[in-house]
């Protein structure tokens, strides 16, 4: 039996896991169920609304999924076979591509948001539209999700006898170690993925942080005072998203530093449990991000709290 299975016998370990698991499923479908009353209202929706509807529903979709795997973890049954293992496994890195590209395009739809009227960045308001929205970011997962689809070749079923050519996914699906070259050559080709994401996320912020600045040096000096007044909506909005792109950067980067240190350290299953917890904390935490800005949505909770409360 493979090392790791030792690791995850331990009850408290699954008890983490799944908690983690059942808190997003819970924020994103409050978030969800928000945007679509919104989109259903005849109250205009901003720019962001949709991709953030739409990111919910892929945070969603990936905590089910990665939840259906993990009973091949923490659950013991007869085990899956090799069209399932390669399935599921694919599925999963294509919705977790998903939420990587929604995530950049919300940072560069709050940055055409914010954008002023004379900039270069303006045009683009009239053009774009929720049909745009989703087939850019089709396009852009699909390109993204392209380099994963090695996964079909490399995913095999765990055999019985522990292996160094192998990497432990679940108790019935297992990563092929491949060769040199072709390991040097994906390794290039995920680091240029990456950096192309974090640059554009990087560059989106840059310009939303020089455009706050300068609207609150703006509002300062006509105010004639150091007191700022009450941020307006698209402000609270861009500092959200601001916010979840350092969160997202962060967990991006710590997920890598642990996948890079399982290989160094021979699938060691402590960076193993380290990088499952760490790689869906993005999916748990920016729900409730997003769910604290919105006014409406804290006070129909409220509301629904009260009602609960008078029962």
């Amino acid at each position: 039996m493979n090392q790791n299975s030792k690791l995850y016998t331990n009850a408290n370990i699954r008890n983490i896991f799944f908690s983690e698991i059942i808190i997003g499923i819970s924020g994103n479908s409050v978030l969800l169920l928000f945007h679509v009353l919104m989109l259903s209202s005849e109250h205009k929706p901003r720019l962001t609304d949709l991709p953030i509807g739409f990111l919910a529903v892929i945070h969603l979709l990936k905590l089910l999924a990665v939840s259906f795997i993990a009973t091949d973890i923490f659950v013991f049954h007869q085990g899956w076979d090799d069209t399932t293992c390669k399935s599921l496994i694919f599925l999963y890195r294509f919705l977790r591509g998903l939420s990587a590209c929604a995530t950049c395009l919300l940072s560069v739809l709050q940055a055409i948001t914010l954008s002023p009227r004379h900039s270069c960045l303006a045009k683009f308001k009239k053009n774009l539209s929720p049909c745009h929205n989703l087939w850019s970011l089709f396009g852009f997962c699909s390109v993204y999700s392209s380099i994963s689809s090695y996964l079909f070749i490399s995913m095999v079923i765990t055999p019985n006898v522990t292996s160094d050519h192998l990497l432990y996914i679940t108790e019935s699906c297992s990563l092929l170690q491949l060769s040199f070259t072709v390991k040097y050559i994906m390794s290039t080709l995920f680091i240029f993925r990456e950096a192309f994401l974090i640059g554009v996320m990087a560059l989106s912020s840059m310009y939303m942080l020089i455009l706050l600045c300068r609207h609150k040096k703006q509002v300062q000096h006509l105010h004639r005072t150091s007191l700022s007044p009450k941020a307006s909506p698209e402000q609270r909005a861009t500092r959200t998203i601001l916010l979840l792109l350092n969160f997202f950067v962060l967990i991006s980067i710590l997920d890598s530093l642990m996948s890079f240190s399982r290989h160094i350290l021979k699938d060691d299953p402590i960076f193993y449990l380290i990088q499952i917890l760490i790689s869906h904390s993005y999916a748990t935490v920016s729900p409730f991000v997003f769910i604290s800005t919105e006014k409406d949505i804290i006070g129909l909770l409220r509301s629904m709290c009260e009602r609960i409360v008078t029962i």
